[in-house]
């Protein structure tokens, strides 16, 4: 793989900040009773005005669904004190991306499961080198979470970051998968255990996604369809939630939106509920393979 010229580097080094200063500042606006749709909000905003752009829309989580919760513009869903948040956050510069995430649990419940998904992602970490291989990462992960008594969710991986591509190779499991391609110098890793009170250990797609990507072009004939699909152009490919489209667009976005899904143009990414009830946490980070070991990027300092 060749390695990062210095200015790809600044750009991922730049994002990785932005990304982790955005996530802490999130962290500080969960609080009960606190609007999620204000505080997703109010991270985008804290991506922007430090000059660059969510990779992904900032999501939050809570209890039982794992990833992939974005309110819309009427959503008035608010924190309740018994919640265990997961807060998502993506930022990229000029298409290079820093991906990182955290959990809090408003009432301390749960803050056994938060340092068990913390732990795995530290044992994963310390593995990181050219050579180290997504079995190995995964087994350190499943065994830090099953030293506390919880399940690592099995059907959600960390993954490999790209120029405007939020998922791509190498998939990096959280358990012991067996998958051996080993990690090379320039790579660029996203690592997030997730883990759960659940007996199973898996997630599903629940009902009415509000998060989606540019999936191809098909001709479009309404007017509201051309121009949902004018916006969803600028992001390159990389995901979007109906809100952005509708404080452009009004109710018009929604049928443009509606339209473009018909037309097969988006891929959809519904919330993800694990499948026996059990509350998840999440911990992410991003990190860079150098020659001799790894460097992490979402760092603020």
């Amino acid at each position: 793989m060749p390695e990062l010229s210095k200015e790809e580097l600044d750009h991922y080094v730049r994002a990785g900040r932005v990304a982790q200063g955005a996530l802490k500042h999130g962290v500080r606006l969960i609080k009960p009773g606190a609007s999620m749709r204000e505080t997703l909000d109010a991270v985008e905003e804290y991506i922007r005005k430090r000059g660059c752009e969510p990779a992904f829309p900032a999501q939050s989580c809570t209890n039982d669904i794992a990833a992939h919760y974005c309110p819309t513009e009427q959503d008035d869903v608010v924190y309740k004190e018994t919640d265990l948040v997961k807060l998502d956050v993506g930022v990229h510069s000029d298409g290079h991306i820093g991906d990182n995430a955290t959990t809090v649990s408003l009432d301390g419940k749960y803050d056994d499961l938060i340092a068990g998904v913390k732990e795995a992602l530290d044992a994963a970490e310390r593995l990181l080198r050219p050579g180290c291989t997504p079995d190995d990462t995964g087994a350190a992960i499943q065994s830090a979470l099953e030293a506390r008594g919880f399940r690592p969710v099995r059907n959600l991986t960390g993954h490999g970051l790209a120029r405007y591509t939020v998922h791509t190779e190498p998939t990096m499991p959280n358990y012991a998968s067996g998958e051996r391609g080993a990690l090379r110098e320039g790579q660029v890793i996203a690592i997030e255990p997730f883990g759960t009170t659940g007996s199973a250990g898996m997630i599903y797609n629940a009902p009415s996604p509000t998060v989606f990507s540019q999936a191809g072009q098909a001709p479009v004939r309404s007017p509201y369809a051309r121009a949902a699909y004018d916006i969803v152009k600028r992001y390159n490919g990389l995901p979007f939630t109906t809100r952005w489209i509708t404080r452009e667009l009004g109710g018009r976005g929604l049928l443009g939106l509606n339209e473009l899904r018909r037309a097969r143009m988006l891929t959809e990414y519904p919330p993800l509920k694990e499948k026996s009830g059990g509350i998840v946490a999440q911990h992410e980070h991003t990190f860079l393979i150098t020659k001799t070991g790894y460097r992490r990027l979402t760092d603020d300092d």
